[in-house]
């Protein structure tokens, strides 16, 4: 790894045009606004990665910091995949000291499964029960 890599929460360092820009186009946020990027960013908790200051990935989870977390939107730029980046961020979201007491942890993939998986992700035991609405 080249460069000093950084992790944080700190919502004032995201760079939300970068996030917007990068996650519109994504088969998971297909044409998402910047406006309801902004509404994300401020009732999750955020997770950057950056490259000498510069961000290079993102990640968010919605969370109750006790019972259950959901993570959305995890992603490492194109140029910078391949590098362990990824699995920086898991390591940094997974043990982070104010999810300790979090019991249920969720996430919804198409391509990353081998990297959750490392992390303790599995299927689920009985999708059968979970329900959604979508409008």
């Amino acid at each position: 790894m080249k460069g000093k890599i950084t992790l944080s929460t700190d919502k004032n360092k995201l760079d939300i045009v970068f996030l917007h820009s990068f996650l519109s186009k994504t088969y998971w946020a297909k044409g998402r606004t910047l406006e309801q990027m902004k509404v994300l960013v401020e009732n999750s908790l955020n997770f950057g990665v950056y490259l000498d200051d510069v961000q290079i990935g993102y990640a968010r989870l919605v969370t109750d910091y006790a019972q259950f977390a959901y993570l959305m939107d995890v992603f490492i730029t194109e140029e910078h995949r391949g590098k362990g980046y990824s699995k920086l961020l898991m390591d940094f979201i997974v043990n982070h000291p104010e999810l300790n007491e979090v019991k249920i942890w969720r996430l919804a993939s198409s391509d990353a499964q081998k990297l959750y998986e490392q992390f303790g992700f599995k299927p689920l035991k009985n999708p059968e029960k979970l329900m959604e609405l979508i409008k």
